[in-house]
């Protein structure tokens, strides 16, 4: 199974009076990643019909630890996790990995996104080329643990 990988740079004011990324920046940092899968990678594989809309019905996140800003870029990880008629769940995980092959969890997050029809506004079917996109990412394993 594939796995979109996004090199997210932290911008200085990313951070928050305590020192860290704010957790409302994680939200941006998961759309950045979002954008670059559903958006560019899919167009370059010729799914390009997500640019043309889509919207969030969902987030779920579990902030694992605090991140603090440094000049290299955090790796978020993108999978899908669920896709239906009209929507589906990308999951991802914002982490470091290190020269020995060890990980450090910053988030785990999902969301629920919906294909919209802008011009009719309306949510929309997935295409077959889009689940066909999407399948190569599909990974049946939550990122975010049932509470």
């Amino acid at each position: 199974m594939a796995r979109h990988i996004y090199a997210c740079p932290l911008r200085w004011s990313d951070m928050d009076a305590f020192g860290h990324v704010n957790n409302v920046v994680f939200l941006r940092y998961l759309e950045e990643a979002r954008i670059d899968f559903m958006f560019t990678q899919a167009a370059e594989a010729g799914a390009g019909e997500f640019a043309g809309g889509s919207v969030v019905a969902r987030h779920e996140i579990d902030y694992k630890r605090p991140l603090v800003h440094r000049p290299e870029p955090v790796t978020i990880e993108t999978r899908v996790t669920h896709i239906g008629s009209a929507s589906l769940t990308v999951t991802y995980e914002i982490k470091d990995t290190h020269e020995d092959g060890s990980e450090t969890v910053y988030v785990r997050a999902s969301t629920v996104v919906v294909p919209y029809d802008l011009a009719e506004g309306r949510p929309r079917r997935i295409t077959p080329v889009e689940r066909e996109f999407l399948s190569r990412f599909m990974d049946a394993e939550p990122a975010v643990a049932a509470v």
